[in-house]
């Protein structure tokens, strides 16, 4: 019972924040992918490491930072800050992102 208990706290202690070029790079995305995103979003705040968000950290320029996918070829892009806050600063296709 105790267990369950810290698993909640836990996932009531995550802090999901936007920079500005990720909310204005959202918003040119179409409402396809605006739905994508806020399915993953509630994915990641139950569990950032499910399979299906293909969670890892990324290298060379983008070191520090991970990738999560939304769509096949859309990916979000965010750092962690501290141990509970995670900063979603870009979201794009692949060639958009890694250029």
């Amino acid at each position: 019972m105790a267990q369950g208990g810290n698993k909640e706290r836990e996932r009531l202690a995550m802090t999901i924040r936007y920079s500005r070029r990720f909310v204005k790079q959202l918003a040119k995305q179409p409402p396809k992918i605006h739905l994508a995103f806020y399915v993953r979003i509630e994915l990641f705040m139950a569990n950032p490491f499910d399979p299906i968000l293909r969670n890892h950290p990324l290298q060379g320029k983008l070191k520090g930072m991970y990738s999560i996918n939304i769509t096949g070829d859309v990916r979000a892009i965010y750092e962690v800050i501290g141990d509970e806050v995670y900063v979603y600063e870009m979201i794009g296709t692949h060639s958009q992102l890694y250029k």
